[in-house]
């Protein structure tokens, strides 16, 4: 008998939590489950830290800093992006300083595969160059950041000449 009591309680709060989530907006439930799954990755970390255990604390913690999310980008966003930033500079394509200019110059195939994050020693398809540009343009497309049109066109550049460089 108490068998059938405890069954018909679970599947009535098994009813009321499944009520509950259907009125709760997906976007809560996503930041929620990321508050949830970040908070106990972080106590699992200091745990395992502190009994002695650190080589599986690091994975607990970079999985943890995988969840936040600055401003829409995650932290792994974040470094790839800093990436592209530091691979345009250093080929003098970009410059925080002079917001209003646009280098001419043309770009070389090896500039592109980096601005791209492609390797050059693999020959590449249609296919793959543009899964590169779209993993790139998420994060840098002008309607998600005004700030980020020079860096979104310099990469439309790069994808262009290594599609006209298959041909």
């Amino acid at each position: 008998m108490n068998i059938i009591i405890y069954t018909v309680l679970f599947l009535i709060s098994l009813y009321f939590l499944l009520k509950f989530f259907a009125n709760i907006a997906s976007k809560k439930i996503s930041q929620g489950l990321r508050l949830f799954l970040f908070v106990g990755l972080v106590i699992l970390a200091i745990l395992f830290a502190v009994g002695g255990k650190f080589l599986l604390s690091l994975p607990l913690t970079i999985i943890s800093l995988a969840l936040l999310k600055l401003k829409g980008l995650s932290l792994f966003q974040l470094i790839s992006l800093f990436r592209l930033i530091q691979t345009l500079r250093n080929s003098q394509r970009f410059s925080f300083k002079n917001k209003n200019a646009v280098n001419n110059s043309s770009m070389s195939v090896s500039e592109a595969y980096k601005i791209l994050n492609l390797d050059p020693s693999k020959t590449l398809t249609k296919n793959e160059i543009n899964k590169a540009y779209i993993r790139i343009q998420k994060k840098i497309h002008p309607d998600i950041s005004p700030e980020t049109a020079r860096l979104s066109s310099i990469v439309n550049e790069a994808k262009d000449i290594l599609l006209n460089n298959l041909s």
